[in-house]
This record gives C-alpha cells, sequence and structure tokens, in this order.
C-alpha cells in the first residue's frame, strides 16, 4: 500500500484537490463555475504528465462527471443555476478527450522512439562485437605475409592494410564500449585509484606520440568505479588531444579532488574545436578534422567519455577555444581519500617529458 502511495502521489493530491473544489462548489453556490472549472482543469493537465491507462481514464472522467452532473443538476433543480450551465460538463469532456488523445499520441510516439534506440544499440553492440574476430583473423594473416615477404613496395601495402585492420579493430572497440558504457548494470564496480588511472594513461601514451606530457597527480584517494571503462574514457580524450597537436606540443593531464567529486582532466594546446560544431561534439561520428588527410577520427571520442560519466553518475565539462586548444573534464562523484603508501605516497606529482615515439600497442583511434 505505502509502494502504491508513493508512485501514485500526483493522483491523490489531485484527488484531494477535487474533493475540496467540489465541496467548496457545494458551499459557496454564488461562485459554482469557479471550483467546476478547476476540477476540469487541474484533471487535463495531470493527464497531460501521468497519462493513465485507457480503463483508469474512463473511471476517473466517469467519476468527475457523475460528480459534477449531480451537483450542477442539484443546483438547477434548486433554482440556483440556469439549465444551460450543465452544457459545460460535455464540453469540459471533450477537451479532456482531446488530451487524452494528444497524450497517447505523444506517448506512443516516444515508446517508437525508444525501441528504435533500443534496436539500434543492439545493432552496434552486435555488430561490434562479430567484426572483431573476422578483424583480428585479417590483421593476423596481413602480420603474416609482412613477415616473410620481401617486395619493398608489397611490404609497405601491407603495413598500410594493417594501420587500416588497426584503426577499424579500434573503431569496433569503441563502439562496443560506446554501446555497454552507459548501462550502470553493466559496469564491473571496484575501488578505483585516480592517480593511477591519469599516471597509467600517461605511461601508455607516452610511447605511442611524441609529446610534452606533464602529469600534474593530486587525487590520493579512490572512488568506486570501472577501472577498464574510465581507461577507455581517458584513452578516448587523449587520442583526441594527440589528434589536434603536432609532435613536442603539450598535454596535460590531471587528476585531483574536488570535495566530493573525482576530477580527471585532458588539456591540450592545439587547434581547439571549431565553434559551429561545439555544440554537436558529444553527438557520435562527429569528428573536428582540420584538413590533414592523414588524422582521421570517428568522431566517438567525446561521446565515449560522457557515456562512461553518466553511467557512473558524473558529468564531462568542454572548454575549447578555436586556435588555442581544448580542456575537457570527467567528473566522477563518490571520491573518498585514502592516504596512499609507497612510491605513490607524494601529495603531488608533476612530471614533463618529451619521449620518443616508440613501436607501442596503441589505444584505439576514437
Amino acid at each position: 500500500m505505502r509502494t502504491w502511495a508513493r508512485s501514485h502521489v500526483p493522483e491523490i493530491a489531485w484527488g484531494l484537490f477535487a474533493a475540496t473544489e467540489f465541496a467548496a462548489l457545494y458551499v459557496f453556490q454564488a461562485w459554482p463555475t469557479v471550483p467546476f472549472h478547476f476540477v476540469w482543469l487541474s484533471l487535463t493537465i495531470l493527464y497531460g504528465f501521468r497519462v493513465w491507462g485507457l480503463r483508469a481514464t474512463a473511471l476517473v472522467l466517469a467519476a468527475v462527471c457523475l460528480a459534477s452532473t449531480v451537483l450542477l443538476g442539484s443546483m438547477v433543480l434548486q433554482g440556483k443555476m440556469h439549465p444551460d450551465e450543465l452544457t459545460e460538463i460535455p464540453l469540459m469532456t471533450a477537451m479532456f478527450l482531446a488530451m487524452v488523445w494528444h497524450a497517447r499520441r505523444r506517448q506512443a510516439a516516444l515508446e517508437e522512439v525508444s525501441r528504435a534506440a533500443e534496436r539500434e544499440h543492439d545493432f552496434v553492440r552486435d555488430a561490434s562485437h562479430r567484426l572483431k574476430t573476422p578483424i583480428a583473423i585479417s590483421r593476423g594473416l596481413t602480420q603474416l605475409m609482412l613477415d616473410t615477404e620481401t617486395d619493398p613496395q608489397a611490404r609497405e601495402d601491407l603495413t598500410g592494410l594493417d594501420d587500416e585492420l588497426r584503426r577499424l579493430s579500434g573503431i569496433a572497440e569503441n563502439l562496443l564500449v560506446l554501446a555497454t558504457a552507459a548501462q550502470p548494470d553493466a559496469l564491473f564496480l571496484e575501488q578505483v585509484e585516480i592517480e593511477d588511472v591519469i599516471v597509467s594513461a600517461a605511461r601508455r601514451w607516452s610511447h605511442a606520440a611524441t609529446r610534452e606530457w606533464v602529469i600534474d597527480a593530486r587525487a590520493d584517494g579512490v572512488v568506486r568505479a570501472d577501472r577498464g571503462r574510465l581507461d577507455a574514457a581517458i584513452d578516448a580524450l587523449v587520442e583526441n588531444a594527440v589528434e589536434a597537436t603536432e609532435d613536442g606540443d603539450r598535454i596535460d593531464l590531471r587528476a585531483f579532488a574536488d570535495g566530493g567529486w573525482a576530477v580527471l582532466e585532458v588539456a591540450d594546446k592545439g587547434k581547439g574545436i571549431p565553434e559551429d560544431l561545439a555544440p554537436h561534439v558529444f553527438e557520435r561520428f562527429v569528428s573536428t578534422r582540420h584538413g590533414d588527410a592523414t588524422r582521421r577520427g570517428a568522431g566517438l571520442g567525446l561521446p565515449i567519455a560522457k557515456a562512461v560519466a553518466d553511467a557512473h553518475g558524473g558529468e564531462v565539462r568542454l572548454r575549447s577555444t578555436p586556435g588555442r586548444g581544448t580542456r575537457v573534464t570527467l567528473l566522477l562523484p563518490g571520491y573518498t581519500r585514502v592516504p596512499l603508501s609507497g612510491p605513490q605516497a607524494a601529495s603531488s606529482r608533476v612530471v614533463p617529458a618529451i619521449l620518443p615515439p616508440a613501436v607501442p600497442s596503441t589505444p584505439a583511434r576514437v
């Protein structure tokens, strides 16, 4: 009973309001149409938000019509109201039924949109999962051919093919992450050291791109999160920063606490996001290219970061100035300070470095 009452608070409140108005209609018979219209207007507004089933709608409508007819009819019989006033009841009924029609059409449209989104979600998840195996086999065959091929031109072609397959593999992996990241029940939650997320990302990426990597990690605490998803989000942001910068440019990775929030930041001094694309950067497949054909992103980086943040109850903030760079901030709730020991005990670590490129297993392009 308590559960039902909690889920039907608006209906209960409206029922009390309607009973009060009908009582006022009976007591203050000099102005009967005022409470009468309040009842019908409030019922129409309530239905616009709640949209009950047809049976419940018919019962409520019948009850209101009956109460209105009894009260107004008694006043007509007593000579306190002209019989023409009874025409208000069918007029109010017609108004309410019009609201029912529009509200149910809107509900049906929203349900169809929800089903379409679910079908899209299932398709993206299944397609990306199924693509991983043939792509992996193709890359293996390409590597085998590279090991045996001696012709320079053929080796160059095979190397280009392997790069494209690796990029395709990264896109498939990112689509899979994007399809599952927004589902909180799909998260594997554990205590994650925020500082280690940033330091590990810098370690991975410093071997993948010749940039000035500046790490400022001051969050000696943890959040309950999915470490794999957080790594995917940070890799997505760092990949975007690499795409927007040149060799030797600076990329900052920061981790700090702001009250009960853990804050992870990736900032670059690159080309920034064009103003016309800024409102759309969290949409899928919106790529902020800068005219460099060798730099191709699938436009999944920021959507992945947002999906991961949303799944954890957090948020993503973006600040970008064309020609001056971009800063993306990932905020996660539930930060708890836990003093660390050993090599991580330092309260602040800032490590600038310009490292040469290596032959890494690079994080997936986004």
